[in-house]
């Protein structure tokens, strides 16, 4: 499209993102969606296609995670030939007796899931809404938003169906360099969690001890084998923490039966299996039983990212914006397996995400917009 994107766009459209995502951010928060629950899932995605545009299409997709509300996917069609995915999810870890609605609290906005991610579920309606105003500037644009994303343990379902498009925008929370200026995710770890099942033998642990089989000295000998698997400095970067442990049913019983559970981060799924390998058969007679439970790819899309997004945008915002990297695991990891140029961190700025306190910084949200809006511009002329 001629002429287009341009820096007035770009910041009169910001602002009205802005104006409006505290409000919508204010409702979806309102609204108690713990992972799993299907009525608060399914209140978020009726709350979310009210917020689209009038044009859009709306489906609701089986979910990655069985027993799980269906997932909403959100389609815009133009006359360009751009295809655009924004990726989100709707779900949050607090469950319903600890849930905060929103609240401003001096510049924080604070509430349950309000930076992870409802607040960048805002941020991607808003961008739904500038983009479908000038509907020459792409073929398809999409906003998938899930259900599932904070508790699944199987695999993503929806990744293959937009192998064709052009570029993924995943709206999880934003950040800044230690500078001060704005960054995206473009690196990720690869995260899995291990289960080890440990199956022993109960006796008195009074009278006759030696004739039980402790699970719980058996899971501790494991999480010391897994730990010592640690080596973030390492060529893989591995992080290898046990994490939770359950054995025993009273204080005069030798616990016949325990898990343990243990959370493992990696450059590559595939430094997962040194750690894995460490579990032993057995342990002093304890039978052990090892899984990989949960398997979320790394990404790592950083030198597509900065060639053809970030330096366009860069020139669109008249201020720099960095390719920056993050531990914690994002579906962005799943969608960057069929879609090369995948990036994330597009929502806004806040902290103590899965907290009480968990915040949106009302500040961000007009900045935040704009590189949103700034790095789909570059994707749609790419």
């Amino acid at each position: 499209m001629s002429g287009w994107p341009t820096r007035a766009w770009l910041e009169e459209s910001a602002a009205g993102i802005a104006e409006h995502a505290e409000r919508e951010l204010e409702a979806m928060v309102g609204i108690s969606s713990p992972s799993g629950d299907v009525q608060g899932a399914d209140e978020m995605c009726a709350l979310v296609a009210a917020l689209l545009p009038a044009s859009a299409e709306i489906e609701r997709l089986e979910c990655s995670s069985p027993g799980h509300a269906r997932d909403l996917l959100a389609t815009m069609r133009g006359s360009g030939t751009g295809r655009l995915l924004l990726l989100g999810h709707l779900d949050t870890v607090v469950a319903h007796a600890g849930h905060r609605s929103l609240e401003a609290v001096g510049d924080r906005l604070v509430g349950s899931g309000a930076v992870d991610m409802k607040g960048g579920i805002a941020l991607a309606l808003g961008a739904m809404r500038a983009l479908a105003e000038l509907p020459s500037a792409f073929a398809e644009l999409v906003l998938l938003a899930v259900n599932d994303e904070e508790w699944r343990t199987g695999g993503f379902a929806h990744g293959p169906r937009f192998a064709a498009f052009d570029a993924c925008l995943c709206f999880e929370a934003g950040e800044t360099t230690e500078g001060g200026e704005d960054a995206v995710v473009a690196r990720r770890k690869a995260a899995g969690t291990v289960r080890v099942i440990a199956h022993g033998l109960a006796a008195h642990s009074g009278a006759a001890p030696e004739r039980g089989r402790n699970a719980l000295l058996a899971l501790a000998e494991v999480a010391r084998r897994v730990a010592a698997g640690n080596d973030p400095a390492g060529a893989e970067r591995l992080t290898a923490v046990p994490t939770v442990v359950r054995a025993g049913e009273a204080f005069n019983v030798v616990p016949a039966a325990g898990e343990l559970v243990c959370d493992l981060r990696a450059d590559r799924l595939e430094a997962f299996e040194a750690v894995l390998g460490a579990v032993p058969a057995a342990v002093d007679g304890v039978e052990l039983e090892v899984e990989l439970v949960r398997r979320w790819p790394g990404m790592d899309t950083r030198e597509p990212v900065r060639g053809r997004l970030l330096a366009p945008a860069q020139a669109l915002l008249g201020r720099s914006l960095h390719a920056s990297e993050r531990g914690g695991a994002s579906d962005a990891s799943h969608l960057a397996q069929h879609v090369g140029l995948t990036v994330d961190g597009l929502g806004p700025r806040g902290g103590r995400a899965h907290n009480p306190e968990e915040f949106v910084l009302r500040e961000s949200l007009r900045p935040r917009a704009e590189v949103a809006l700034a790095v789909a511009a570059a994707a749609l002329a790419g």
